[in-house]
């Protein structure tokens, strides 16, 4: 898939305890959400009481700037999903109609809830890899489709000083997918791990049960030693 630019898509509730492996009991941690853009985890999980935070620089514009630039975006996504499918596994989501209705609720979801949680502090417009946070601050940081996926647009030294500023912020920090917007794994990855591991950074990668881009079959997991 070729994009411009990193767009607004977002991924639901369901999708992302699948991407993450997320338990009952991740669930309840302190979670910090890195990108999530118009995702509706944030919406959902806060409806089911729990404590996150999201960040996105798409964060910075009013509700109806978001649902513009979903509109304007959802043309050229589809597209791009019709002419590569054959890169995809259809099975939880069986083809690209249903794909787009799923990601429409998903992000209809987000933008019912922007405002009252943009006023609670939930979403937060700040990007990798300087974050607005104390150390420790979350126990769990996810990062969906952003970090690897666009390896093209953001550099080794971006990736590297974005998972040392995620550790700094979380415990334990789980990124997904591993592999690049060409279907190959990132350029970046083993330069990253061996970076982390030389700042005393634990990682690992963790295989998820999620299978929706071809090849994206595991997640990467870092904790401070």
């Amino acid at each position: 898939m070729k994009l411009d630019s990193v767009v607004p898509w977002g991924r639901s509730f369901e999708e992302y305890c699948s991407i993450f492996a997320l338990s009952e009991g991740d669930l309840q941690k302190r979670l910090l959400g890195c990108g999530d853009g118009p995702a509706s985890f944030n919406a959902e999980l806060t409806q089911r009481c729990g404590n996150i935070v999201s960040v996105d620089p798409v964060y910075q514009f009013s509700v109806e700037q978001i649902r513009s630039r979903i509109d304007e975006v959802y043309p050229q996504i589809m597209s791009q999903m019709e002419q590569n499918a054959d890169s995809y596994i259809w099975e939880s989501i069986k083809d690209v109609s249903e794909l787009g209705r799923v990601r429409t609720a998903a992000m209809q979801q987000f933008l019912s809830d922007y405002d009252s949680g943009k006023e609670a502090g939930r979403y937060i417009a700040a990007s990798l890899p300087v974050l607005p946070f104390e150390d420790q601050q979350f126990e769990l940081a996810i990062c969906s489709h952003f970090l690897f996926l666009y390896s093209e647009h953001f550099d080794l030294e971006q990736h590297i000083q974005s998972m040392i500023e995620l550790c700094r912020v979380a415990s334990e920090v789980r990124v997904y997918p591993l592999i690049s917007l060409e279907g190959t794994v990132s350029k970046h990855l083993s330069a990253v791990t061996s970076a982390l591991e030389s700042e005393g950074i634990q990682t690992s990668l963790e295989p998820v049960e999620y299978q929706f881009q071809k090849g994206a079959t595991e997640m990467l997991v870092v904790s401070a030693a």
